[in-house]
């Protein structure tokens, strides 16, 4: 098949171009690289442009042929948002808008959306299935829970297939090291714990040590890079058997707490990693975790990467070879 890719030079993209590339499907990757990397593209064929120019997406269909899109173009930090909501609706939603319309335009008719489990908000028990209430918290949250509900929409009006993918959280790097997770600046608490295991300039804050946990510290649920991509791939054959739209929560269904990851970075890395405690943030909640029975059931999508050693340890390869 052959796969727009939008964004496809960011973390996640970069690893489904790659993913996508391996399993013998021909992907075109669009990205204006505000936060991603040109060399995150590899060999695959490569369009820069934005969302937000309707011209260049026209223009990029009526030059290819599709058979299916990925999105992954977002402003996507959670906090920002809260002080610059306009700016992310404005990128968000009526980039994914002129994206729909230009494959409308083009008869292309299949759609995987990266979405998020900040479509939630608050959460009201610890595992999070698909029927879980959402009620974003932040407008970052809110943006992609409104695509989701143009993906519905437009399901019923003119036959779009679609599959949202809630992550949860995304960690990790493709273990040849090539690729990985780099963001300026880094607001990840895996990347930040190993920037400071390299001796980088970096305060690692653990907010919060009163939480009803094992240990005090918020329990999340870390999901591998890869695993996403595989699960892009699922949800691209199951969109050939599937109308309509369709979300799936994308976590291990298992969770770690803070302080349990940078005891496994420690043992990965052999530094002591020096942290301070600090207040809790406004919005976090104790634990957050993923039901993933429902995309194991319907995609048959099985995470296989689920220790946080491992997990690390790849991420860590990458660290160290771009010593950034």
């Amino acid at each position: 098949m052959k796969v727009l890719v939008c964004g496809g030079a960011g973390y996640i993209g970069s690893h489904v171009v790659r993913y996508l590339n391996t399993n013998g499907h021909e992907v075109v990757v669009f990205d204006n690289l505000s936060t991603g990397h040109r060399e995150a593209v590899g060999m695959a064929q490569f369009v820069k442009g934005d969302i937000l120019d309707s011209a260049a997406l026209n223009e990029l269909f009526a030059n290819c042929r599709f058979d299916a899109v990925m999105h992954f173009c977002a402003l996507s930090q959670v906090g920002e948002s809260v002080v610059e909501p306009y700016r992310y609706y404005h990128n968000n939603v009526v980039g994914t808008l002129n994206l729909l319309q230009a494959m409308r335009a083009a008869g292309v008719r299949k759609l995987v959306f990266s979405s998020t489990a900040a479509v939630f908000g608050n959460p009201e028990h610890d595992f999070i299935d698909e029927n879980h209430s959402t009620r974003p918290i932040s407008p970052y949250g809110a943006s992609k829970l409104m695509i989701e509900r143009m993906l519905a929409d437009a399901a019923g009006a003119y036959g779009l297939r679609s599959v949202a993918l809630r992550y949860f959280n995304a960690a990790g790097a493709d273990p040849s090291g090539e690729i990985g997770e780099l963001h300026e600046p880094e607001t990840h608490l895996i990347p930040n714990v190993l920037l400071a295991a390299l001796g980088k300039d970096v305060e690692l804050k653990v907010f919060g040590n009163d939480y009803p946990t094992r240990d005090g510290t918020c329990v999340r649920d870390y999901i591998h890079v890869n695993d996403l991509a595989s699960a892009h791939l699922k949800a691209m054959h199951f969109m050939n058997e599937r109308e309509g739209f369709h979300v799936f929560n994308l976590g291990n269904g298992r969770g770690f707490t803070v302080l349990e990851v940078i005891n496994a970075a420690r043992y990965v890395t052999g530094e002591n990693i020096n942290f301070k405690y600090a207040q809790r943030r406004t919005g976090d909640p104790a634990v957050l975790v993923a039901s993933g029975d429902k995309a194991r059931m319907l995609m048959e999508w099985t995470p296989q990467v689920t220790d946080i050693t491992d997990i690390i340890e790849t991420a860590w390869r990458w660290h160290r070879r771009i010593k950034h």
